[in-house]
C-alpha cells in the first residue's frame, strides 16, 4: 500500500474575518446570518450538522444529521429515538453540534442539552416529509445490524403497501430533539493560522458572555 503523505497538506484561509465590535449580543442572531450566507453561497448541505453524544462508558460518538429548525432559541433535529444517539441521549442529554462550511472557511461549535420535542411537533414535521421517507422511518431499525440490503428493501415494500391511500403515521420511536445551547463558538479562518474565534457562554442571568479565544 502506497504511503499517504498528508503532513504537508496546507491551505491558507483568506476569505474573511470576524470583528469583535461587530458581534451581536445574541449568538443566535449571528448563527442565523451565517447559515443564510451558507445557503446563499450554495455550499453543500448547509444544514448538515455533526452531533456528538456520550455512551454510558463515557466514550464520545459522532454522526451527521440535518438541522430542521431553530425554534425559541433551540436547535431542532429529528431521528429514531432507539438509534445509538437516541439511546445515549436518554441516559445523558448533553450534546455537541458542529457546523463546518469549508467553502466559507467557517465553523460553529455548540454545546447544550437535548430534550424531546412535544409529540405534536414531531407529528407536524413528519407529515411534511416525502412519502418514501416516512415509510423508511417506520421500517428502519436504525443503528441495528441487518442481514442485507435486500432485507431492508423487502421491509420497505411491505410497509409501503400497508399505507397505500392512507396517511403514513409517525412511529412512536421517531421524533425530534430540541437542543438548548449553553456554549456557542464561531470560528472564521484567517491567514497565518491566526484565526478568529469568539465564544458565547450562557450566564446564570440568561445573558451571553463573549470571549475571544486564541486560535
Amino acid at each position: 500500500m502506497a504511503k499517504l503523505n498528508i503532513a504537508d497538506i496546507r491551505q491558507e484561509y483568506t476569505k474573511g474575518g470576524l470583528r469583535e465590535n461587530e458581534l451581536p449580543g445574541d449568538p443566535l442572531s449571528l448563527f442565523n446570518r451565517w447559515l443564510q450566507e451558507a445557503i446563499d453561497a450554495e455550499v453543500d448541505e448547509p444544514t448538515a450538522v455533526i452531533i456528538g453524544t456520550v455512551s454510558p462508558e463515557g466514550r464520545p460518538s459522532t454522526r451527521t444529521v440535518l438541522l430542521k429548525g431553530l425554534h425559541d432559541g433551540k436547535f431542532v433535529f429529528y431521528t429514531n429515538y432507539e438509534s445509538r444517539k437516541g439511546r445515549q441521549l436518554a441516559q445523558n442529554p448533553y450534546i455537541s453540534l458542529s457546523f463546518v462550511w469549508h467553502a466559507l472557511e467557517r465553523q460553529i461549535h455548540i454545546e447544550g442539552i437535548a430534550t424531546k420535542v412535544p409529540p405534536e411537533e414531531s407529528d407536524e414535521y413528519f407529515r411534511k416529509r416525502p412519502y418514501k421517507s416516512r415509510v423508511g422511518a417506520r421500517i428502519s431499525p436504525q443503528s441495528q445490524p441487518i442481514t442485507s440490503r435486500m432485507q431492508l428493501i423487502r421491509s420497505f415494500v411491505r410497509e409501503a403497501a400497508r399505507w397505500i391511500g392512507k396517511e403514513v403515521e409517525r412511529p412512536d420511536n421517531w421524533g425530534g430533539y430540541a437542543v438548548t445551547p449553553t456554549r456557542i463558538e464561531f470560528w472564521q479562518g484567517r491567514p497565518n493560522r491566526l484565526h478568529d474565534r469568539f465564544l458565547y457562554t450562557l450566564q446564570p442571568d440568561g445573558e451571553w458572555k463573549i470571549s475571544r479565544l486564541a486560535p
